[in-house]
């Protein structure tokens, strides 16, 4: 996905507030928030963490200078394996165009050599927040990759993928309650982009999000319906 298609598509989605987590891995970031300048659309840079489990975890930060810095942890925690473009596909680094800038050599589709718990701690350290993604996928996913949600890690929130609703999520998987839930806005195509879930807050920021999590201070999380958001299933 080009950014400036990515920041259009967000925009057309009535979506004010995106990040961008390619799969251990931040070096587009910056491309698509420079897209970002003057639209209005907040491009929060971020990371989707294949843990030592195989588990998926969602991080956000504040700033280049936090995810740089994690990303020199996850470079450093990285299986030192090169890509196969052949079967993976190319990696590629673009600019805020999207004209080709370089490969990704390393392969990035694979899990690092940090724990769940050790993956929170460097995430924590840094000041960024980390979720659990699309916990109910059997690829990947928390509840299907453990078995169960680790109660000695300070979670935050869980994500559900698209196709189960909250209510449904939390019948389903009992151990999940009492979480605050998101839902996976996870796109690959720009037809995936859904925007369903709402952060009522008063600024764009970590410190927000986490309020709204935790229902404070007047801050709060909602998720819409397809039809409440004016998109299809």
């Amino acid at each position: 996905m080009l950014p400036p298609l990515i920041v259009d598509t967000a925009l057309a989605k009535n979506i004010r507030v995106i990040a961008i987590t390619d799969h251990n891995a931040s070096a587009n970031i910056h491309a698509v928030q420079k897209a970002a300048v003057g639209t209005g659309l907040i491009v929060l840079p971020g990371m989707e963490v294949q843990t030592k489990e195989e588990v998926h975890c969602l991080c956000l930060f504040d700033d280049l200078e936090q995810i740089n810095q994690f990303q020199t942890i996850i470079d450093q925690s990285l299986p030192r394996t090169p890509n196969n473009p052949d079967y993976f596909g190319h990696q590629l680094v673009v600019d805020e165009f999207g004209d080709f800038i370089r490969f990704e050599e390393q392969l990035l589709i694979t899990s690092i050599y940090l724990s769940i718990e050790e993956t929170f701690d460097c995430v924590k350290k840094l000041g960024g927040i980390i979720i659990p993604a699309h916990i109910d996928r059997k690829a990947n996913g928390l509840i299907y990759t453990l078995g169960f949600v680790p109660v000695d890690v300070p979670i935050p929130a869980l994500e559900i993928s698209r196709h189960i609703t909250p209510n449904q999520a939390r019948e389903k998987y009992p151990q999940i309650k009492g979480y605050p839930i998101i839902q996976s806005g996870d796109v690959h195509r720009l037809e995936e982009f859904i925007g369903t879930t709402i952060f009522n807050v008063f600024y764009p920021t970590i410190q927000e999000i986490r309020l709204a999590l935790k229902s404070q201070d007047g801050r709060f999380v909602q998720i819409l319906s397809p039809q409440e958001a004016n998109i299809s299933e």
